[in-house]
């Protein structure tokens, strides 16, 4: 039984068949139309991307206001370019970040590996510190981070760490006479501390060209104990040297922090205060990769005489005195090397007698006698 139409509505025979055809397509059209679409998946990164920096009440450059507007003028094509050769090797890097984040810079997934990059340097240092640095991170050392846990992450790297203070007259010495004691001094240091070759057990020769050979014993003195070492000549007393056949150090970093002062010399010229901590990372030459660190601060007075007035060299400088403060370095061995003791790897000499000491507190000041005692550090 079919229902009959009403009266009010045509049944289908009422309507012309072009009528109903028009009709079907319009409809059809319609919904297509109308049909919701499921969005691209560069559509979809992009809501996203967007969805989620409103939830951050950050807004996306405006147009030609944030950086794709501001790398127009021909860079925008080149850097395009670019992107087509550095393709496969960007996917070679997004694939080892992948299985160490730490990679990335800033350590954006907080694996806390990259803190390196994250601390601020320190200022240099102008004036005494008044305190210890303050506890550091207790982490371990490694390879690729030799100055973990250390205070000496945040300290200048070689050279950078010495920096000069403005040279000026004192009193009838020019601000030439002094700049060139200041950097006298500085070369000093490098070639005692910081030269590779020095560093890992040869001749200082660099440091040992800055001192007047005309000062009674002193490169004598040196000589010998660089020749035969013993406790009376040790070398390390004044370089920095590692026997090559027992450690080696890690990178090529060394970090450095102090200060230098001056003033006016006893023989008509300029005296020069040099207080500096040298930290070295090393591992042992045919070991383990244990990292540890031997922590040396050296206190210097030199001074650059009148050559008018006293029998010197002109532009060399006398070594007036120098102290010393090796932290992790085996007591009563007097070879001429510094020999850094590793947890794993535990002394077999005599037990330190001697205070705990920090050998980053550069708040203390040094005390001179003829370095007999053995102590302990309380971190290195």
């Amino acid at each position: 039984m079919s229902e009959k139409p009403s009266d009010d509505q045509p049944s289908g025979s009422e309507i012309p068949d072009d009528v109903w055809e028009q009709f079907t397509r319009d409809t059809e059209r319609d919904i297509r139309t109308s049909a919701p679409k499921e969005p691209s998946a560069r559509a979809r990164l992009v809501t996203e991307r967007l969805r989620e920096q409103d939830a951050r009440g950050e807004s996306p450059p405006g147009w030609r206001t944030g950086p794709a507007w501001q790398e127009m003028n021909g860079q925008a094509a080149r850097r395009r370019k670019l992107w087509g050769f550095i393709g496969v090797p960007l996917a070679a890097a997004v694939a080892l970040v992948a299985l160490k984040p730490s990679l990335l810079p800033g350590d954006p997934f907080g694996t806390g590996e990259s803190q390196a990059a994250e601390a601020s340097p320190l200022p240099a240092e102008s004036t005494a510190p008044t305190a210890a640095p303050g506890a550091s991170d207790p982490e371990t050392p490694t390879l690729d981070r030799p100055f973990a846990g250390s205070p000496a992450l945040r300290w200048a790297d070689g050279e950078a760490g010495i920096v000069l203070p403005e040279a000026k007259p004192v009193g009838a010495v020019p601000a030439g006479r002094v700049e060139q004691a200041l950097k006298l001094t500085k070369k000093l240091l490098v070639g005692a501390n910081l030269d590779p070759k020095t560093v890992r057990g040869a001749r200082p020769e660099a440091a040992l060209s800055v001192l007047d050979p005309k000062q009674p014993g002193l490169l004598d003195e040196l000589d010998t104990g660089l020749r035969s070492p013993s406790r009376k000549h040790d070398p390390v007393t004044l370089f920095s040297r590692f026997d090559p056949d027992e450690v080696r150090p890690v990178g090529d970093v060394i970090k450095t922090r102090g200060r230098m002062t001056f003033k006016k010399g006893t023989q008509g010229g300029v005296a020069v205060r040099a207080d500096y901590t040298f930290v070295y990372p090393v591992v042992q030459a045919d070991g383990p990769t244990e990292v540890t660190r031997t922590i040396v601060r050296r206190v210097l007075d030199v001074e650059l005489a009148d050559p008018a007035r006293y029998e010197v060299t002109s532009g060399r400088l006398l070594l007036m005195h120098y102290d010393q403060e090796i932290g992790n370095s085996s007591c009563f061995v007097n070879d001429g090397y510094l020999h850094p003791e590793f947890s794993s790897d535990a002394s077999a000499g005599p037990s330190p007698s001697g205070p705990a000491t920090d050998p980053y507190d550069r708040s203390r000041e040094l005390e001179r006698g003829d370095g007999g005692d053995c102590g302990t550090v309380t971190r290195t």
